[in-house]
């Protein structure tokens, strides 16, 4: 959430930022609702102010024997409050619509194809066959089920079987124990549910409740991430500065509806409503969290060298951005079966915009506390990275070689075949 001050100080520069989003504010709405809002504040406080100080009068008529009948401030105090809040809802409202400030480093553009390309690693392979996809390749092993998946819940879930699970598995475990061990990240366990002050806090709602699934019996919504419950850990918190920064790590699954998706990747795992990731999360003071976008950008790669898997990372352009950051980097992988780079992570900067939804605060050296700087990435998304495994490592005769940092565990097995498929 962007600072209202900002907005009553400087709406022209937030607007002029917020275009290169491609997001035109309304100056006039929100002069309005901060009028109304400021207006029915001063009501109360007056009110308040006028029934204190009558309360010290009758105290004082008592103590001299005067008899005071005293105005009735109940019900118009009330009243003023519900107002206040109201007014205050209102204007809640418009500011948690507003994205956060674009980094002035972010490239102009409005859409993916004005990205701009980072830097490469590896290089896609060459097959002297046709390369298959994900899809062809596990449904071939008769390791890929979607049909059964489809009867079990519905469209866009996958069942997983036999050496192709553990290798999900393993992926999930490799990437923890890396971030664990390398990365000094500490991994934590979090619940897979969440209510709406959690959610609220890192921006998914209100704007996105529609991606959510949403168990409306307990009031609470299946994780669309778990950045989600990793950076509300420091949620109405005055965090010590000998604390930070903090690195967290955790592997959830993710719910998502993907609501306006329809019709897009719909074929295989590229894009489902239930989905593993290994998330990072970071909290620092404001002077250290460019710093650390680049270092959990660096993380997230790491995992892909290891597997030997082709990559490129891009800095993403004001109009491709996500809604909390202020800066995002996407790391994409080569797929041979798409014959493209496909998103596999992506690094974002939110610098202090989660922390004023979620009132996360530091004490700086001279004593006062100021807002953290929180960010998040995937370290990677556990189904895209078998999926890449799957494409960049197979073989002419339908088979799938294991990456060797794999190998010892999947049990020292060296290829998935028909043969061996469990």
């Amino acid at each position: 959430m962007l600072d209202v001050a900002l907005l009553r100080r400087d709406f022209g520069v937030v607007a002029d930022n917020l275009q290169r989003r491609g997001i035109t504010l309304n100056e006039a709405a929100f002069s309005a609702l901060d009028q109304q809002r400021r207006q029915t504040q001063e009501y109360t406080e007056t009110l308040r102010a006028k029934r204190n100080a009558q309360t010290k009068q009758i105290s004082a008529d008592k103590a001299s024997g005067k008899i005071t009948t005293p105005e009735d401030f109940k019900t118009p105090l009330q009243q003023a409050q519900q107002e206040m809040n109201q007014s205050q809802a209102a204007l809640d409202k418009y500011l948690y619509d507003i994205p956060n400030l674009l980094h002035k480093s972010v490239p102009d553009g409005l859409g993916e194809q004005d990205n701009v390309k980072v830097r490469c690693w590896g290089k896609p392979p060459s097959f002297d066959f046709v390369a298959k996809d994900h899809t062809a390749l596990g449904e071939a092993l008769q390791l890929i089920n979607f049909d059964d998946a489809v009867k079990l819940a519905a469209a866009r879930f996958v069942i997983l079987a036999g050496p192709l699970a553990r290798l999900h598995r393993v992926l999930a475990q490799f990437m923890l124990n890396l971030h664990v061990d390398e990365h000094g990240c500490r991994e934590m366990y979090v619940p897979y549910l969440a209510n709406p002050a959690t959610l609220t806090g890192t921006g998914q709602l209100p704007k996105f409740e529609e991606d959510l699934f949403f168990m409306e019996r307990d009031a609470l919504y299946l994780i669309p991430t778990a950045e989600v419950a990793l950076t509300n850990l420091v949620r109405d918190r005055l965090i010590s500065p000998a604390e930070l920064p903090l690195r967290l790590v955790s592997h959830t699954p993710c719910f998502r509806r993907e609501a306006g998706s329809y019709g897009k990747d719909t074929r295989g795992m590229l894009r489902q409503h239930q989905f593993d990731k290994v998330e990072l999360v970071s909290v620092c003071t404001p002077e250290e969290s460019y710093r650390m976008l680049e270092e959990m950008t660096t993380h997230a790669c790491r995992v892909l060298e290891l597997l030997e898997l082709p990559y490129r990372v891009v800095s993403l352009c004001g109009g491709d951005i996500g809604f909390a950051a202020a800066k995002t980097y996407d790391i994409e992988v080569w797929l041979p079966g798409q014959q493209c780079y496909r998103e596999i992570s992506s690094c974002s900067n939110c610098e202090d915009f989660q922390a004023r939804r979620m009132k996360a605060r530091y004490r700086q050296a001279n004593g006062k506390p100021a807002l953290l700087h929180t960010l998040n990435g995937s370290g990677v998304a556990v189904g895209r990275a078998l999926i890449a495994v799957m494409e960049n490592y197979q073989q002419a005769d339908g088979s799938i070689n294991i990456p060797d940092v794999l190998r010892p565990l999947m049990g020292n097995m060296t290829r998935i075949t028909r043969e061996n498929n469990g």
